[in-house]
């Protein structure tokens, strides 16, 4: 059974998440923590969990996702997991960072890259990869389906979508990503977004202003 603990972290109140089961191995996805106190926080919880960190996912490299990737990828000696198309973000974080008002050492970049289809293993869980552009080049959604969960980064929110008016962002390949990875699943997947609370495919299909069909 994997358990879900969410950090709201930085500025932009970007979602962090940390997955882990009964082996206790862990991984982490999207590490926004930037302040001193965030990271402290975080690394607290693995600490008084006894928790291993075995893998750092990223749904996309938006700097707000990426803030925390030196401290985590240094502290727990792991190197990032991205979609390809999203190492452009990774190799011009220090400057766009700068132009948020975050100061960011030159991030530590991927050895490996993960593709749709690929599935994610850690402990006795697993999670598949699903390519989602749109928002961002290199953009992911992670899906565990015996526990019926996606967690979507900035594809899709509850009662919103991904803003696509940042450099590749696109809204029609948005709208396919959402159409053809995320609105395939049932209705009873609970989402788990990059920002804000959680939701689910069903709640999104009927309520989302936002997703034309």
């Amino acid at each position: 059974m994997i358990k879900i603990e969410k950090f709201v972290f930085n500025a932009f109140g970007e979602n962090t998440y940390l997955l882990y089961d009964e082996t206790k191995e862990c991984v982490i996805i999207d590490p926004g923590c930037y302040e001193q106190y965030e990271k402290d926080e975080f690394a607290y919880f693995i600490d008084t969990n006894n928790l291993k960190p075995v893998k750092l996912l990223y749904t996309h490299c938006h700097v707000d996702h990426m803030l925390g990737n030196n401290f985590i990828a240094e502290t727990y000696d792991l190197k990032p997991l991205i979609h390809q198309a999203g190492l452009p973000f990774i190799q011009n974080g220090h400057e766009l960072g700068k132009m948020y008002g975050f100061q960011l050492d030159k991030a530590i970049e991927p050895e490996e890259f993960i593709k749709d289809g690929d599935i994610i293993k850690f402990g006795e869980s697993e999670l598949n990869v699903a390519y989602t552009p749109g928002h961002a080049d290199g953009s992911v959604c992670f899906i565990n389906y015996p526990q019926k969960f996606v967690i979507t980064g900035d594809v899709l929110f509850r009662d919103s979508i991904g803003r696509t008016d940042f450099p590749t962002g696109n809204f029609d390949i948005l709208m396919k990503s959402i159409h053809e990875k995320l609105f395939t699943l049932e209705d009873n997947f609970t989402v788990y977004s990059g920002h804000g609370p959680e939701t689910s495919i069903g709640y999104e299909k009927v309520n989302n202003p936002f997703v034309r069909f």
